[in-house]
């Protein structure tokens, strides 16, 4: 069967579904019952409707047309897989594209009823739908049933991968500790109980690792936390004899995932909490049962926070987890220094080279996210993933952009640098030392205790936006220990994130230009918040650069950095060959005296 003639199949199934339904529209967004960044085949479900398998886009079905909304990542590659399928494409964020409420509203009749899986589709997000398509005139449903069980022949079942774990030497802090700290912060709101969605808060609570999620070390689960039992709803077939004796001794019981839908309907939580509290960011199938069952409160895990402040022996894990990646980094650098005259290179050959290196190292878990290897003009595509159909030849010419990170034992890293492979214009030597002094601005900032990531944002800026140049994405991100490498709550980025930077927190630093059809240049390092000082106008705060590895020196106008910025960078350097240096051979440590010796005007 040709692929087009299975998409309209597969839409002509929902369809009838929707009619059973008295549905007149169906929004497919590209998410799970987690909130993940990356989701399980199983959830898929906007992928599998309508063949496109960009990571963001949202699907919406009516009885005769169907829109694919996405993001200006995936125009080329959308228009592509959508071709044949009778799907419109809506480029976000142009001005002449509607929103998905504005469009429906244009094609369906005033009351109509639009459907929605509960499951995927979070509190927060089903709050914002609810209002827009009330005062467009629609009506929202919020289903509990997965009408893509009725409809998905095949559907992948969900991973049952065993999940094990984390030595509380690497966690530092016990599982029973982190349980009574999230007690004692749901009580402060009122609640005796709390229902953990988000995988990353209940692994980081558990001190457990999984395999359930690409790039991410977490397994699919809910953790129901109350004042004297807990339980964690998993498929049983994860816990090994270990887990279920550990488990056991934190007085944490084990029931089946899908059971807790079940107990929610028929009051069957441990110990009848009497408030019971839900982040808005779970989804909202789950909300709904909670509050028909008791009086629930709507309010921020405080896992979240907590998560996202490092205790000293995940600083401590970080560190080694950034001399590993710091040594494969500079094996890869050198070696692509050699590979590349030689003409057999290309995007994806050195994606896998880099991936045997880092796999050389001690801990590693794999890849903490999707090499981006973008050469020349792909380099200006921000989230660039090379493919067959788009595998760049590599030259003695131009620039690499490589944005790649890795999962060990003790840490997760993140590392984005640009690299000369030969002759450069002046605009591209100028673009990446406007882009070098942007990064050392905000990875030397000091700044006073209750700053928030968007008052530093400009620090990264600046330099080019004197030169009329801006990039749309965010400056940084936070970064989880031996999880997801992108994290919350606090971010640095022009839009405001109110959440304070406090020390402990892990933050990257990668500010960039993008020219479309000429190049793209990125400088990333990850870096933690530590104190600086106390004066007579309170605590002051400033950054550790993690990352362990050159920052290119060749593309560098050195007439356009101050003395500052030129000294920070050497000092940048020199502690790079105070780490590094004693962890490599001697061929390693020639390469790295080099790639670190001072700039000097």
């Amino acid at each position: 069967m040709k692929r087009k003639d299975e998409i309209k199949n597969r839409l002509d199934a929902l369809r009838e579904q929707m009619k059973l339904h008295h549905l007149s529209a169906f929004i497919i967004p590209s998410t799970d019952p987690h909130s993940g960044e990356y989701i399980p085949e199983h959830w898929e479900t906007r992928k599998w409707i309508s063949g496109f398998t960009g990571s963001a886009g949202t699907v919406v079905v009516t009885l005769d047309q169907t829109g694919l909304w996405t993001d200006s990542r995936y125009f080329i590659q959308a228009e592509e897989q959508l071709k044949n399928t009778g799907i419109l494409l809506f480029k976000e964020r142009l001005p002449e594209t509607p929103s998905i409420s504005r469009w429906l509203a244009d094609v369906l009749e005033k009351g109509e009823k639009v459907g929605i899986n509960g499951w995927v589709n979070s509190h927060q997000e089903v709050e914002s739908l609810f209002h827009s398509l009330a005062y467009n005139g629609l009506n929202l449903v919020t289903m509990t049933e997965d009408i893509f069980d009725s409809i998905w022949e095949g559907r992948p079942e969900l991973p049952s991968n065993p999940i094990y774990i984390l030595d509380e030497i690497r966690a530092g802090v016990s599982c029973s500790e982190k349980i009574s700290r999230i007690q004692k912060a749901i009580a402060a709101n009122g609640a005796s109980a709390i229902i953990l969605s988000a995988l990353d808060e209940i692994a980081w609570t558990l001190n457990l690792r999984g395999e359930d999620v690409h790039c991410n070390p977490v397994f699919i689960s809910y953790l129901l936390i109350t004042e004297n039992e807990h339980t964690l709803y998993i498929q049983k077939e994860k816990i090994t004899k270990e887990v279920r004796n550990y488990l056991k001794k934190n007085q944490v019981q084990i029931k089946d995932y899908a059971q807790l839908a079940e107990d929610l309907r028929t009051s069957n939580l441990s110990n009848r909490p009497n408030i019971l509290q839900v982040s808005p960011l779970t989804n909202e199938a789950l909300c709904k049962l909670s509050s028909q069952y008791t009086q629930t409160i709507i309010a921020p895990s405080p896992a979240t926070l907590m998560k996202a402040v490092k205790n000293g022996a995940e600083q401590a894990g970080f560190r080694k987890a950034m001399e590993y990646d710091g040594v494969a980094m500079v094996k890869f650098l050198q070696w692509l220094e050699e590979a590349v005259p030689k003409g057999n290179e290309t995007e994806m050959s050195i994606e896998r080279k880099l991936f045997h290196f880092r796999a050389e190292q001690f801990g590693f878990k794999g890849l903490s996210f999707d090499t981006i290897a973008g050469y020349k003009e792909h380099a200006a595509i921000v989230h660039y993933e090379a493919s067959p159909d788009t595998d760049m030849p590599i030259k003695s010419e131009g620039m690499l952009l490589l944005d790649s990170g890795a999962q060990y034992i003790d840490g997760t890293t993140d590392i984005t640098r640009t690299i000369p492979l030969g002759p450069l214009t002046e605009e591209e030597k100028t673009d990446y030392t406007l882009v070098l002094k942007g990064h050392l601005q905000l990875q030397n900032a000091h700044f006073p205790a209750g700053t928030c990531g968007t008052q530093l944002d400009i620090l990264a800026r600046i330099a080019m936006w004197k030169k009329g140049i801006n990039y749309l994405h965010g400056t940084g991100h936070g970064v989880g220990h031996f999880l997801c490498v992108h994290e919350g709550p606090h971010q640095v980025r022009m839009n405001h994130i109110p959440t304070s930077l406090e020390p402990g927190m892990i933050l990257t630093d990668e500010p960039g230009i993008y020219k479309a059809g000429r190049h793209g240049i990125r400088i990333e390092n990850t870096l933690l918040i530590v104190p600086a000082r106390e004066t007579e106008f309170g605590s002051f705060y400033r950054f550790e650069p993690l990352t362990l590895c050159p920052i290119s020196k060749e593309a560098v106008i050195i007439d356009m950095m101050n003395d500052e910025e030129l000294k920070w960078f050497n000092e940048y350097h020199q502690m790079v060959y105070n780490r590094l240096y004693p962890l490599l051979d001697p061929n390693g440590q020639e390469w790295l005296k080099k790639a670190t010796t001072p700039l000097k005007r």
